[in-house]
């Protein structure tokens, strides 16, 4: 088991919810299969790049592209986020660094240039 895998008690949360298809060959192991997604959402590598354990990049992309059009993924993210009751905070923890000579010109608009500054730093959420 990897670093980052699925632990037995997401697994038994997110199993049920998958489909399941009556295709010949035996398909692959699911819980492998969202390991491998986990891994290519959470690195950033191409689906080629994917580690051999997972399975083949094309049999786990598949998988991903389907359960997408079917739905399959936000029913996954419902059940896990009945599981938690912190489900509806969101952190923002973005920055953008911009040259000193972006603040504006050098005569006349520092206080506009420090308000826009005050309101893009305000808390902000996210409408449900």
């Amino acid at each position: 088991m990897a670093r980052f895998d699925l632990i037995d008690k997401e697994w038994a949360i997110i199993a049920p919810l998958l489909p399941v298809d009556g295709r010949e060959p035996k398909r692959r192991d699911d819980r492998t299969v969202l390991n491998g997604i986990f891994y290519i959402l959470r690195t950033g590598a191409p689906w080629r790049g994917l580690p051999g354990r997972y399975g083949p990049p094309t049999t786990v992309y598949n998988r991903y592209v389907r359960w997408g059009e079917r739905g399959i993924w936000s029913e996954i993210f419902e059940a896990l986020a009945s599981e938690h009751e912190d489900t509806l905070v969101f952190i923002d923890s973005s920055i953008v660094k911009a040259h000193h000579a972006a603040a504006g010109s050098k005569k006349g608009n520092r206080q506009r240039v420090l308000d826009a500054h005050a309101a893009a730093g305000q808390v902000r959420f996210t409408p449900l």
